[in-house]
């Protein structure tokens, strides 16, 4: 299963309250998705057939001072087994938290520390944010 498949298979399974946009692109395929739905959606991408998303290769904070939810937490994703990059966004304001996805994947404990360290932007019950 290509790229363009992986995209238009998940646009159409996913439910809509978890994906509001989804862009694609040569370097991947982009979802944003509410503050309340990352760790369902990541989920799936990781055990659906049709995604099985192996590997978390980072999570990142972005701020955009000018927008009202001026935070964005951006989870890059990869998909060893259908060589597929996919990134998931969520948009949080100062006080938002988000659900962490270190149980999901064990490596994603150190990005969600260093969102929190960088922008301020807490994970609900994380094991360790120090």
């Amino acid at each position: 299963m290509d790229n363009q498949s992986i995209f238009q298979y998940s646009w159409e399974i996913l439910p809509k309250k978890w994906v509001h946009k989804m862009k694609r692109s040569e370097h991947g395929n982009r979802s944003y998705t509410n503050t309340d739905y990352p760790f369902p959606l990541l989920c799936f991408l990781k055990w659906h057939t049709y995604t099985r998303v192996q590997v978390s290769i980072d999570i990142c904070g972005v701020d955009h001072p000018s927008r009202k939810r001026r935070f964005e937490v951006v989870h890059n994703l990869l998909s060893t087994r259908y060589n597929s990059r996919i990134r998931v966004q969520t948009s949080a304001d100062e006080v938002t938290r988000i659900s962490p996805v270190v149980s999901l994947f064990p490596s994603a404990g150190r990005w969600e520390r260093e969102v929190w360290d960088m922008s301020g932007v807490s994970s609900i019950n994380h094991p360790d944010l120090r």
